[in-house]
């Protein structure tokens, strides 16, 4: 017997936020907040099809009244476009330069060798043979980062690919962006007049201020690391624009509770963003645990607080973007993807960006490369001496991952209302877990993503107008001002 209903309800996932209220999100990441009895009203087909909550609801696609056939070619056009960084497949191509480096720092991932094992340096024939596999990418863009180590220790093999990645790339047509991750330690005028040259951008770390900075990143000789750091951005600076020299941070035991002078001194330093990174349980952060490690649990804590902090200095005029939060508000409040491998389903790892070890050898992302190191190859792709693109990201170990990494399909996943806005890290449930699909009620990564898109959802839906203005203001990259004047254009302008 066919059931007669007034409106068809179309598939999504709901999780109840802020108070009572329920939040919806269907397929394309569109949501809406409904109150408990409207919710009941709605599932059980009791709403006026003529209501405003209705039309809410059928212009979202949650629900329709008229032909099912054009909603659902709407719908998958928008699902398409959350998955558009499927299309390009691996733009982002980071190539370990060299192990050595000199400093030993207490949360390194990468286990760094000391600078006079020079073994650990990748030679220049290993070097074009990776900048062959590069351009064959389908990616009509690509983007170099030289990692390490200390890229600067063996700053020949940087040169080598520089040049002949432009010249290869004279035929391959492709949008080229060159990075260079380096402690700045060993930087002098030379290297950034080379780096201006090249148009390449540094990526540096900076921890905070001195008391922060210096207990975590020691460098070999037992010196200061932030005196040297700090002497050499501004002339990194000076020379190429304060634009053009980024930074990262990692949030260790000591800083956890000091994310807010880690903000103040990026502010002080000319940064205009900062990337609130937890730690990564790999390399000497694993063997240090007890040392710089917490529970993700704190660091969420943390966040919660210095993000309220950060909205406070954008709304005293200070232009200053948390970078994470503006990927999720992106995911969220856009109908557009990032490109941020965490956030992608399939993951990200070999999709959005792969690396490449010193010794040829490729891994779908860092964290397998670190695995690597820690003496498990287990997502080892291949080698670029032993074969071609094709080989390496057609073979076995990429497609297990894409395989077992989509959310749509994972057990914890599948039903999540965040599934949308999330990914899946399937190195770190293996590396933590011990398999690749991991185990939701147990894995940081799912605490960390879900503890703060709950918490983003909650902000969102108390719908401050000045809270909203800063996220609009970054996720457009705009000025706090300017978003103001384009909603009261009269009023404010």
């Amino acid at each position: 017997m066919t059931i007669s209903t007034p409106y068809l309800i179309l598939p999504f996932r709901f999780i109840r936020v802020t108070g009572s209220e329920v939040l919806l999100v269907n397929e394309a990441g569109e949501f809406l907040f409904l109150n408990p009895d409207t919710f009941e009203d709605f599932i059980n087909y009791r709403l006026d099809t003529g209501s405003e909550c209705f039309l809410n609801l059928k212009g979202k696609h949650f629900a329709t009244d008229t032909e099912i056939a054009p909603v659902i070619d709407l719908l998958s056009t928008k699902y398409r476009t959350k998955k558009g960084f499927l299309r390009n497949f691996t733009t982002l191509h980071m190539i370990v330069i060299t192990l050595r480096c000199n400093h030993k720092c207490r949360y390194c991932q990468a286990s760094s060798e000391p600078p006079e094992n020079m073994q650990w340096d990748m030679s220049p024939a290993v070097a074009r043979k990776v900048v062959d596999i590069i351009f064959q990418t389908p990616s009509p863009s690509v983007k170099i980062e030289f990692q390490g180590g200390e890229p600067l220790l063996n700053l020949e093999a940087v040169k080598e690919i520089v040049e002949y990645a432009k010249l290869i790339n004279k035929r391959s047509q492709k949008g080229l962006e060159l990075v260079i991750c380096t402690n700045l330690t060993l930087i002098d005028e030379e290297t950034l007049q080379f780096l201006k040259k090249h148009n390449i951008l540094i990526s540096t770390t900076l921890d905070g201020p001195k008391y922060l900075h210096d207990r975590n990143r020691i460098l070999r000789n037992g010196g200061s690391s932030y005196d040297l750091v700090i002497k050499n951005l501004q002339l990194a600076q000076e020379i190429l624009g304060k634009d053009r020299v980024s930074a990262l941070m990692t949030a260790s035991k000591d800083s956890l509770y000091h994310l807010r002078d880690v903000v103040d001194e990026y502010v002080n330093r000319g940064f205009r963003g900062i990337f609130l990174r937890a730690i990564n349980p790999f390399g000497y952060a694993k063997w240090n645990y007890q040392l710089v490690g917490y529970n993700i649990e704190k660091f969420i804590e943390s966040y919660k607080d210095v993000l309220k902090y950060i909205i406070e200095l954008n709304l005293k005029g200070i232009y200053f973007e948390e970078f994470y939060t503006s990927l999720i508000l992106s995911k969220i409040l856009t109908p557009f993807h990032t490109g941020f491998m965490d956030f992608q389903s399939p993951s990200g790892a070999g999709i959005c960006g792969a690396i490449y070890d010193y010794n040829g050898d490729v891994y779908p992302c860092d964290e397998g490369r670190m695995l690597a190191k820690m003496g498990n190859k287990r997502f080892l792709m291949g080698n670029v001496n032993e074969g071609n693109f094709k080989d390496i990201f057609g073979g076995e170990v990429l497609k297990e991952i894409t395989q077992k990494s989509c959310v749509e399909i994972l057990p914890g996943c599948a039903e999540c209302a965040f599934q949308q806005y999330c990914g899946a890290d399937p190195i770190r449930n293996y590396s933590e877990q011990g398999d690749i699909f991991g185990h939701r009620p147990t894995s940081e990564f799912c605490k960390k993503h879900t503890g703060i898109i709950k918490f983003l959802f909650d902000l969102i839906h108390d719908n401050d107008q000045d809270t909203m203005d800063v996220f609009w203001s970054w996720i457009t990259k705009r000025p706090l001002e300017r978003i103001r004047c384009a909603e009261f254009p009269r009023e404010a302008c």
